[in-house]
């Protein structure tokens, strides 16, 4: 057979037969005196279980593996290990139409959308007009996309214990007003101090570590830099009082 005869009998393309070729998947045949291939059934057995193998979703490599005589791993041993993989794929499919569901039937979307569905639930109890609500917002949807899953479901689980009464989620709107009060203050304001009590407050147990914050790290410059003066000020008086505990 020429190279596009066996292309056509697996249905694949000659290209295709070259990269397997490149790669060593496919042995190079004979080639007959005018210097073209002359492949066989043998060809055609192989590269039509080349073709099976990774229509299962098997990456070259691990083909490879599993037409080598002295492979690594054995076919069972392969397709286990692919099934497993797409049993998490499965999983995080579910979970993410799960959470598509949920912004779907919300009746308004949070500027900060998507968020996850608990952070959104938050997001819908908190004061829309305030600006310092607002940067909150954005830094809470900061850490629920950079953080791992588990940290993600602490941190609304402790937020939800925090601002899930009337009366939390009052005294975050009064701790909102406070800091947005800052806005055109120095640091050395007294109402710093008040906002910072209030904002320690309202932080759950355990959130910020006793020690190990170091407030020049790039990530800490830049969210200080984000607020006014007296604003950070604040939250850098927050983290103290918090570190130090209950006086």
């Amino acid at each position: 057979m020429r190279i596009g005869e066996l292309a056509d009998a697996v249905g694949v393309t000659p290209r295709t037969v070259r990269h397997y070729h490149h790669l060593g998947l496919l042995p190079e045949p004979e080639r007959l005196a005018n210097g073209y291939r002359d492949y066989t059934l043998r060809h055609a057995v192989t590269l039509a279980r080349i073709r099976r193998l990774t229509e299962l979703g098997l990456g070259l490599a691990e083909v490879r593996d599993v037409l080598a005589e002295d492979a690594g791993k054995d076919l069972v041993e392969v397709l286990t290990e692919l099934d497993e993989d797409l049993a998490r794929q499965e999983a995080a499919l579910r979970e993410r139409r799960a959470r598509l569901k949920v912004l779907l039937e919300a009746e308004e979307l949070p500027a900060e959308a998507p968020v996850s569905p608990e952070l959104a639930a938050l997001f819908g109890r908190t004061r829309p007009d305030s600006p310092m609500a607002a940067k909150d917002r954005e830094f809470l949807a900061l850490i629920d996309t950079a953080a791992p899953p588990e940290t993600r479901g602490r941190m609304a689980s402790a937020l939800g214990e925090v601002l899930g009464s009337p009366e939390g989620m009052a005294r975050a709107h009064e701790t909102y007003a406070l800091l947005d009060a800052l806005a055109d203050a120095e640091p050395d304001d007294p109402r710093v101090a008040e906002a910072a009590r209030a904002l320690a407050g309202l932080v759950p147990p355990g959130t910020v570590p006793d020690t190990g914050i170091d407030h020049g790290h790039g990530f800490l410059r830049a969210f200080y830099a984000d607020l006014a003066p007296a604003q950070a000020e604040a939250v850098r008086l927050t983290i103290t009082l918090l570190q130090e505990g209950p006086a």
